[in-house]
């Protein structure tokens, strides 16, 4: 019989991500309130949890890990301290701006020479139909303990890379501030001058030489399922059957339950697996 080789992929599952209770959340000074996570998924806590007792329960039986990590500059297009609106204020978290927003005058980047960049961007965001720019907390920022992936489920990947003798593989997005990197594969809009922004064709590469791709992971109605459709729009062998989404693993942002609900359909419609952690 032949031996299934099996590769885990978890997308973004760090704690600015994750709900956890306040027991799991350090303090950054002595006296002060434990730290809170930017962008809390409701589930992501438990999800991450399942995730790592599947780690633990599978073991030897899983051939590689790749985890990736959101990765951005306090200072980035999508966070509030690019940008001013009309009143010279920095904008709320969860504001979208749009290109003609900008042109109006509406927002603008807090740096008036990056008005013309900020512009091109945003019209090629907007033509790709995919996402409006959304101002989002800031989150993930690196050397943060919000970058961090979650201590239960890193202490899984630990002793996995200790028993086999091969550690977890690491992919970054997100270090380009002028574009949003949903996907580990594509920033939305790709910059040709950082080819970290570029279809990542050795990660896709990697992933195709494994028999299946477990996939699991924050958040379901975006960087999990950016990710995924483009695995699936660009995957080599275009063997989609080897996906599989965890759904017990993977959750929404609170509000976009709709978009990870259509997701899921759209993914099973093109052959992709759906499953359960404890049914692997």
């Amino acid at each position: 019989m032949k031996t299934m080789h099996t590769h885990l992929l978890l997308i973004d599952p760090q704690n600015d991500f994750c709900d956890l209770p306040e027991n799991w959340r350090p303090h950054a000074m002595p006296g002060e309130e434990p730290l809170q996570p930017a962008l809390p998924v409701t589930g992501a806590h438990a999800d991450l949890l399942r995730a790592a007792a599947l780690v633990q329960r599978l073991g030897a039986k899983l051939d590689a890990i790749t985890v990736t990590l959101d990765s951005h500059h306090r200072i980035d297009v999508a966070h509030p301290g690019f940008w001013r609106d009309l009143a010279g204020h920095t904008p709320a978290p969860f504001t979208p701006i749009t290109a003609a927003q900008v042109r109006a005058g509406a927002f603008r980047p807090r740096d008036a020479q990056a008005l013309e960049r900020v512009l091109t961007y945003l019209d090629a965001l907007e033509a790709s139909g995919r996402y409006t720019l959304m101002v989002w907390p800031v989150h993930c920022q690196m050397g943060t303990w919000g970058h961090a992936v979650h201590a239960g489920l890193q202490v899984a990947l630990d002793a996995w890379a200790d028993a086999q003798g091969r550690s977890v593989a690491i992919v970054t997005k997100g270090e380009n501030p002028w574009t949003e990197h949903y996907s580990a594969l594509q920033a939305e809009v790709p910059d040709p001058s950082d080819a970290r922004t570029t279809l990542n064709a050795a990660l896709l590469a990697e992933l195709d030489r494994f028999d299946r791709v477990l996939i699991a992971g924050e958040a379901g109605s975006h960087c999990v399922r950016a990710t995924v459709e483009h695995l699936a729009a660009h995957l080599p062998s275009r063997k989609l059957d080897k996906l599989v989404l965890l759904t017990d693993c993977i959750s929404p942002v609170t509000g976009f339950e709709a978009q990870q609900a259509e997701f899921f359909e759209a993914m099973r419609a093109q052959g992709v697996q759906l499953a359960t952690s404890t049914e692997v």
